[in-house]
Protein backbone atom coordinates (compact mmCIF):
# COMPACT_ATOMS: atom_id res chain seq x y z
CA UNK A 1 0.00 0.00 0.00
CA UNK A 2 1.38 3.44 -0.90
CA UNK A 3 2.97 5.55 1.85
CA UNK A 4 1.30 8.46 3.55
CA UNK A 5 -2.14 6.90 3.57
CA UNK A 6 -4.92 8.43 5.62
CA UNK A 7 -6.46 6.33 8.44
CA UNK A 8 -9.53 5.60 6.32
CA UNK A 9 -7.34 3.95 3.71
CA UNK A 10 -5.35 1.99 6.28
CA UNK A 11 -8.66 0.61 7.51
CA UNK A 12 -9.52 -0.52 3.99
CA UNK A 13 -12.21 2.06 3.31
CA UNK A 14 -11.99 4.34 0.32
CA UNK A 15 -13.10 7.86 1.32
CA UNK A 16 -14.55 8.65 -2.09
CA UNK A 17 -17.20 6.50 -3.69
CA UNK A 18 -16.69 6.60 -7.44
CA UNK A 19 -19.70 5.16 -9.20
CA UNK A 20 -17.64 3.72 -12.01
CA UNK A 21 -16.76 0.33 -13.34
CA UNK A 22 -13.73 -1.34 -11.77
CA UNK A 23 -10.41 -0.20 -13.15
CA UNK A 24 -6.80 -0.05 -12.12
CA UNK A 25 -6.65 1.21 -8.54
CA UNK A 26 -3.57 2.62 -6.87
CA UNK A 27 -4.52 1.26 -3.45
CA UNK A 28 -6.18 -2.01 -4.40
CA UNK A 29 -9.84 -1.21 -3.79
CA UNK A 30 -12.62 -2.88 -5.74
CA UNK A 31 -13.57 0.23 -7.69
CA UNK A 32 -11.68 2.87 -9.60
CA UNK A 33 -10.04 5.11 -7.01
CA UNK A 34 -6.59 6.07 -8.22
CA UNK A 35 -7.76 9.67 -7.97
CA UNK A 36 -9.59 8.90 -4.73
CA UNK A 37 -6.35 8.03 -2.95
CA UNK A 38 -4.50 10.96 -4.44
CA UNK A 39 -7.11 13.48 -3.41
CA UNK A 40 -8.80 11.76 -0.48
CA UNK A 41 -8.09 14.84 1.62
CA UNK A 42 -10.39 16.86 -0.67
CA UNK A 43 -13.28 15.24 1.17
CA UNK A 44 -11.73 14.61 4.58
CA UNK A 45 -9.68 17.76 5.08
CA UNK A 46 -7.30 18.11 8.01
CA UNK A 47 -8.09 18.46 11.70
CA UNK A 48 -6.01 21.25 13.25
CA UNK A 49 -5.67 22.14 16.94
CA UNK A 50 -3.73 25.05 18.40
CA UNK A 51 -2.80 26.36 21.83
CA UNK A 52 -4.14 29.71 23.11
CA UNK A 53 -2.24 32.67 21.76
CA UNK A 54 -1.65 31.16 18.33
CA UNK A 55 -3.54 32.95 15.56
CA UNK A 56 -3.70 30.56 12.59
CA UNK A 57 -6.18 32.69 10.66
CA UNK A 58 -3.76 33.71 7.91
CA UNK A 59 -2.73 30.10 7.29
CA UNK A 60 -6.32 28.88 7.23
CA UNK A 61 -7.25 31.66 4.82
CA UNK A 62 -4.31 30.84 2.56
CA UNK A 63 -5.26 27.16 2.58
CA UNK A 64 -8.92 27.87 1.79
CA UNK A 65 -7.90 30.10 -1.10
CA UNK A 66 -5.80 27.33 -2.61
CA UNK A 67 -8.04 24.39 -1.72
CA UNK A 68 -11.60 25.67 -1.29
CA UNK A 69 -12.89 22.13 -1.80
CA UNK A 70 -11.11 20.98 1.37
CA UNK A 71 -11.95 23.24 4.33
CA UNK A 72 -9.90 22.68 7.47
CA UNK A 73 -11.35 21.76 10.84
CA UNK A 74 -9.58 24.05 13.31
CA UNK A 75 -10.14 24.46 17.04
CA UNK A 76 -8.37 26.10 19.95
CA UNK A 77 -7.35 23.62 22.62
CA UNK A 78 -6.92 24.98 26.13
CA UNK A 79 -5.76 21.74 27.74
CA UNK A 80 -2.20 20.92 28.73
CA UNK A 81 -1.78 17.79 26.60
CA UNK A 82 -2.31 18.97 23.06
CA UNK A 83 0.24 16.48 21.70
CA UNK A 84 -1.94 13.64 23.02
CA UNK A 85 -4.54 14.63 20.44
CA UNK A 86 -2.22 13.32 17.74
CA UNK A 87 -1.93 9.81 19.15
CA UNK A 88 -5.65 9.76 19.91
CA UNK A 89 -6.45 10.63 16.30
CA UNK A 90 -8.36 13.75 17.32
CA UNK A 91 -6.02 16.03 15.36
CA UNK A 92 -3.77 15.58 12.33
CA UNK A 93 -1.62 18.63 13.08
CA UNK A 94 -1.22 20.72 16.24
CA UNK A 95 0.44 24.02 17.06
CA UNK A 96 2.29 23.44 20.32
CA UNK A 97 4.05 25.76 22.80
CA UNK A 98 7.33 24.78 24.46
CA UNK A 99 10.36 26.35 26.13
CA UNK A 100 12.73 27.67 23.46
CA UNK A 101 15.43 25.09 22.82
CA UNK A 102 13.43 22.24 24.39
CA UNK A 103 11.50 20.86 21.44
CA UNK A 104 9.04 18.05 22.26
CA UNK A 105 10.18 16.21 19.13
CA UNK A 106 10.49 12.44 19.60
CA UNK A 107 10.84 9.38 17.39
CA UNK A 108 7.04 9.33 17.19
CA UNK A 109 6.31 13.03 16.76
CA UNK A 110 7.77 15.48 14.24
CA UNK A 111 8.07 19.10 15.39
CA UNK A 112 9.17 22.13 13.37
CA UNK A 113 9.77 25.34 15.39
CA UNK A 114 8.03 28.31 13.78
CA UNK A 115 8.76 31.37 15.92
CA UNK A 116 9.77 32.51 19.42
CA UNK A 117 7.46 34.38 21.76
CA UNK A 118 8.16 37.28 24.11
CA UNK A 119 7.39 36.80 27.79
CA UNK A 120 5.59 39.43 29.86
CA UNK A 121 4.92 39.83 33.54
CA UNK A 122 1.32 40.64 34.48
CA UNK A 123 0.32 42.55 37.60
CA UNK A 124 -2.64 44.37 39.08
CA UNK A 125 -3.16 47.89 37.74
CA UNK A 126 -0.92 50.57 39.31
CA UNK A 127 1.82 48.06 40.13
CA UNK A 128 5.37 49.45 39.94
CA UNK A 129 6.12 47.48 36.74
CA UNK A 130 4.26 50.28 34.97
CA UNK A 131 7.19 52.58 35.78
CA UNK A 132 9.60 50.66 33.53
CA UNK A 133 10.23 52.10 30.07
CA UNK A 134 11.64 48.81 28.78
CA UNK A 135 11.78 45.13 29.74
CA UNK A 136 11.59 44.39 33.46
CA UNK A 137 14.63 42.40 34.66
CA UNK A 138 13.45 39.25 36.40
CA UNK A 139 15.91 39.82 39.25
CA UNK A 140 14.10 43.07 40.10
CA UNK A 141 11.07 40.98 41.02
CA UNK A 142 12.84 38.56 43.34
CA UNK A 143 10.72 39.58 46.34
CA UNK A 144 7.41 39.33 44.50
CA UNK A 145 4.94 36.47 44.81
CA UNK A 146 4.34 34.65 41.52
CA UNK A 147 1.26 32.68 40.55
CA UNK A 148 1.79 29.23 39.02
CA UNK A 149 -0.45 28.34 36.07
CA UNK A 150 -0.22 24.69 37.11
CA UNK A 151 -2.44 25.63 40.05
CA UNK A 152 -5.16 26.74 37.64
CA UNK A 153 -6.21 23.80 35.44
CA UNK A 154 -8.80 24.35 32.75
CA UNK A 155 -11.40 22.63 34.90
CA UNK A 156 -10.95 25.47 37.40
CA UNK A 157 -10.93 28.32 34.93
CA UNK A 158 -7.40 28.04 33.60
CA UNK A 159 -5.51 31.15 32.56
CA UNK A 160 -8.59 33.35 32.80
CA UNK A 161 -8.94 32.47 36.49
CA UNK A 162 -5.21 33.05 37.08
CA UNK A 163 -5.57 36.52 35.54
CA UNK A 164 -8.49 37.24 37.85
CA UNK A 165 -6.38 36.31 40.86
CA UNK A 166 -3.55 38.45 39.46
CA UNK A 167 -5.96 41.39 39.16
CA UNK A 168 -6.71 41.08 42.87
CA UNK A 169 -3.06 41.82 43.66
CA UNK A 170 -2.39 38.35 45.08
CA UNK A 171 0.63 37.82 42.84
CA UNK A 172 2.34 38.32 39.50
CA UNK A 173 1.84 36.10 36.49
CA UNK A 174 4.35 35.34 33.72
CA UNK A 175 2.78 34.62 30.33
CA UNK A 176 3.68 34.69 26.65
CA UNK A 177 2.68 38.07 25.24
CA UNK A 178 0.09 36.52 22.92
CA UNK A 179 -1.64 34.77 25.84
CA UNK A 180 -1.62 37.94 27.95
CA UNK A 181 -3.30 39.80 25.11
CA UNK A 182 -5.84 37.02 24.66
CA UNK A 183 -6.87 37.30 28.33
CA UNK A 184 -6.51 41.07 28.58
CA UNK A 185 -8.29 42.80 31.44
CA UNK A 186 -8.60 46.51 32.18
CA UNK A 187 -7.51 45.93 35.78
CA UNK A 188 -4.32 44.07 34.78
CA UNK A 189 -1.18 45.54 33.21
CA UNK A 190 1.71 43.70 31.61
CA UNK A 191 5.30 44.57 30.78
CA UNK A 192 7.95 42.74 28.77
CA UNK A 193 10.15 40.55 30.94
CA UNK A 194 13.87 39.79 30.56
CA UNK A 195 16.05 37.23 32.28
CA UNK A 196 13.88 34.16 31.66
CA UNK A 197 13.93 31.66 28.76
CA UNK A 198 11.39 32.51 26.08
CA UNK A 199 8.78 30.17 24.66
CA UNK A 200 8.39 28.96 21.10
CA UNK A 201 5.54 27.85 18.89
CA UNK A 202 5.99 24.83 16.66
CA UNK A 203 3.91 22.67 14.37
CA UNK A 204 3.72 18.99 15.25
CA UNK A 205 2.39 15.83 13.62
CA UNK A 206 2.84 12.07 13.96
CA UNK A 207 5.95 10.56 12.42
CA UNK A 208 5.31 7.88 9.77
CA UNK A 209 5.46 4.26 10.85
CA UNK A 210 7.97 1.82 9.36
CA UNK A 211 8.63 2.39 5.67
CA UNK A 212 5.81 4.90 5.29
CA UNK A 213 6.43 8.49 4.29
CA UNK A 214 4.90 11.65 5.70
CA UNK A 215 1.31 12.22 4.68
CA UNK A 216 1.48 14.46 1.57
CA UNK A 217 -1.57 16.37 2.77
CA UNK A 218 0.15 17.28 6.02
CA UNK A 219 3.26 18.24 4.05
CA UNK A 220 1.05 20.47 1.91
CA UNK A 221 -0.31 22.26 4.98
CA UNK A 222 3.15 22.64 6.52
CA UNK A 223 4.28 24.22 3.27
CA UNK A 224 1.44 26.73 3.55
CA UNK A 225 2.40 27.54 7.16
CA UNK A 226 6.06 27.99 6.23
CA UNK A 227 5.17 30.40 3.45
CA UNK A 228 5.83 28.29 0.38
CA UNK A 229 4.30 29.60 -2.81
CA UNK A 230 1.46 27.71 -4.41
CA UNK A 231 3.68 26.54 -7.29
CA UNK A 232 6.74 25.77 -5.16
CA UNK A 233 8.33 22.48 -6.16
CA UNK A 234 8.59 21.65 -2.44
CA UNK A 235 4.82 21.47 -2.14
CA UNK A 236 3.64 17.85 -2.18
CA UNK A 237 0.95 18.44 -4.81
CA UNK A 238 3.34 20.28 -7.13
CA UNK A 239 6.05 17.65 -6.73
CA UNK A 240 3.54 14.93 -7.51
CA UNK A 241 2.27 16.79 -10.57
CA UNK A 242 5.82 17.32 -11.83
CA UNK A 243 6.58 13.65 -11.29
CA UNK A 244 3.50 12.64 -13.27
CA UNK A 245 4.42 15.04 -16.07
CA UNK A 246 7.94 13.60 -16.15
CA UNK A 247 6.53 10.07 -16.49
CA UNK A 248 4.28 11.15 -19.38
CA UNK A 249 7.15 12.96 -21.11
CA UNK A 250 9.41 9.92 -20.72
CA UNK A 251 6.78 7.63 -22.23
CA UNK A 252 6.30 10.06 -25.12
CA UNK A 253 10.05 10.13 -25.75
CA UNK A 254 10.19 6.35 -25.65
CA UNK A 255 7.27 6.10 -28.07
CA UNK A 256 8.83 8.62 -30.47
CA UNK A 257 12.19 6.86 -30.32
CA UNK A 258 10.54 3.51 -30.99
CA UNK A 259 8.61 4.85 -33.97
CA UNK A 260 11.75 6.46 -35.40
CA UNK A 261 13.72 3.23 -35.02
CA UNK A 262 10.93 1.26 -36.68
CA UNK A 263 10.77 3.71 -39.59
CA UNK A 264 14.56 3.56 -40.04
CA UNK A 265 14.48 -0.24 -40.02
CA UNK A 266 11.70 -0.29 -42.63
CA UNK A 267 13.58 2.13 -44.88
CA UNK A 268 16.77 0.08 -44.59
CA UNK A 269 14.89 -3.10 -45.46
CA UNK A 270 13.42 -1.47 -48.56
CA UNK A 271 16.84 -0.31 -49.70
CA UNK A 272 18.25 -3.81 -49.33
CA UNK A 273 15.36 -5.30 -51.28
CA UNK A 274 15.82 -2.77 -54.08
CA UNK A 275 19.55 -3.46 -54.22
CA UNK A 276 19.04 -7.23 -54.54
CA UNK A 277 16.51 -6.85 -57.37
CA UNK A 278 18.65 -4.55 -59.62
CA UNK A 279 21.49 -5.71 -62.07
CA UNK A 280 24.72 -3.77 -62.44
CA UNK A 281 24.71 -1.41 -65.46
CA UNK A 282 21.05 -1.99 -66.22
CA UNK A 283 18.95 1.04 -66.91
CA UNK A 284 15.90 1.47 -64.80
CA UNK A 285 12.81 0.60 -66.81
CA UNK A 286 14.70 -1.12 -69.70
CA UNK A 287 13.39 -4.49 -70.85
CA UNK A 288 15.86 -7.38 -70.81
CA UNK A 289 17.09 -8.44 -74.30
CA UNK A 290 15.52 -11.66 -75.66
CA UNK A 291 17.83 -14.49 -76.43
CA UNK A 292 17.66 -15.72 -80.04
CA UNK A 293 18.18 -19.34 -81.19
CA UNK A 294 21.56 -19.96 -82.78
CA UNK A 295 21.58 -21.58 -86.21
Amino acid sequence: MPPGIRPELRAGRCPISLRQSPASCSVGFSHSCAQAYRYAWVVNGLKIAYVPGVTPGKWLTRWNERYPQSPLQALRYDGETILARLNAGHSDVVFVRFATGSSPKTSEIHVIPLYDESLVVCAAKDHEIELYDGPVPFEDLSEENFLDLADYPESSGGTAMAMEVCASGAGLLVLPLAVARLHHRKDVVHQELSGLPSTSIGIAWLAPVGDEEDDPVIEEFIGVVRGRKENSSRQASVAQRQQEQAVVARKQRQTSAGEAAKAAKTAKSKRKSAARGAKPGAKRGAKPASRGRKN
